[in-house]
């Protein structure tokens, strides 16, 4: 555990969706002394395939919200928060790259409020939009505040078109594996059966082991890979190109801002 001693302090772990964090750090999140969890979304896409079987889009953006917070309370997390409280009905899952800069303004505040760290959050692998948001805000906030920043996979679609989970795209040399304990695996487990909204999607998970690495310095001004990525795939209504035009375009507006203060 040395090499992840800097993840075990205040830690602020942001994550898209309700179930990425016990994914990508259920046990690490036992470990840390402080945490902060993070959700950028409501967990509640627009499309009825999603929510038809909750009635609504906003009952399942409840229940995915009321299992998040089951799960912060048996994995100890010290604080939860969720930027749709904020702006209510802004931040939709798939849509993160809409509203960056409300998003990132929210951010900023609750790094301000509780004085992590470190920061840790998805890498940027296109395998969901809202993930490799996530990373983008991240980067941005690392920068700013001058925090070291960590990412954990969560999955991707590899060039041979197979689904690759809690694997990196590419390893870079200074990857870390935390193996889980029997018990470490059991209270994980327990954790992701909290999120019963879920079951179907993390039953694909494994529980044996979770992977960091610092944030490598990405070229968010291209999508992770050239091939297609994993929700393109999926045929969802958003592709790699327009989520990395909105990443520039936050950082040319964010700059213009910069030189108007300064004039």
């Amino acid at each position: 555990m040395d090499e992840l001693r800097q993840l075990l302090g205040h830690t602020l772990v942001l994550v898209a969706h309700p179930d990425d964090e016990v994914i990508g750090c259920g046990a690490l999140l036992d470990r840390m002394r402080s945490s902060t969890v993070v959700f950028a979304t409501d967990g509640a896409p627009r499309d009825i395939f999603f929510w038809q079987a909750y009635g609504s889009r906003q009952a399942y953006a409840e229940i995915r919200r009321k299992e998040a917070l089951q799960v912060a309370e048996l994995a100890s997390v010290s604080r939860v928060k969720f930027l749709s409280d904020s702006h209510d009905n802004m931040f939709v899952d798939q849509e993160l790259f809409r509203n960056l800069a409300a998003a990132i303004d929210e951010l900023r505040a609750i790094v301000q409020d509780t004085q992590p760290g470190c920061l840790l959050t998805l890498a940027y692998e296109g395998g969901h939009p809202d993930h490799d948001c996530c990373s983008f805000m991240t980067s941005v906030l690392a920068y700013e505040f001058r925090l070291p920043a960590w990412e954990m996979p969560l999955y991707h679609r590899a060039p041979d078109l197979e689904t690759r989970r809690q694997q990196f795209m590419a390893e870079r040399g200074h990857e870390f594996v935390y193996n889980l304990t029997a018990p470490e695996q059991a209270k994980k487990q327990s954790l992701l059966d909290l999120y019963r909204s879920q079951h179907a999607v993390l039953q694909d998970f494994k529980i044996s082991e979770e992977r960091f690495r610092l944030l490598p310095v990405y070229d968010y001004s291209h999508p992770p890979h050239p091939a297609p990525l994993n929700y393109e795939m999926w045929g969802w209504p958003v592709n790699g190109r327009e989520v990395s035009t909105a990443f520039c375009r936050y950082l040319e507006q964010s700059r213009n801002r910069k030189q108007a203060r300064v004039s």
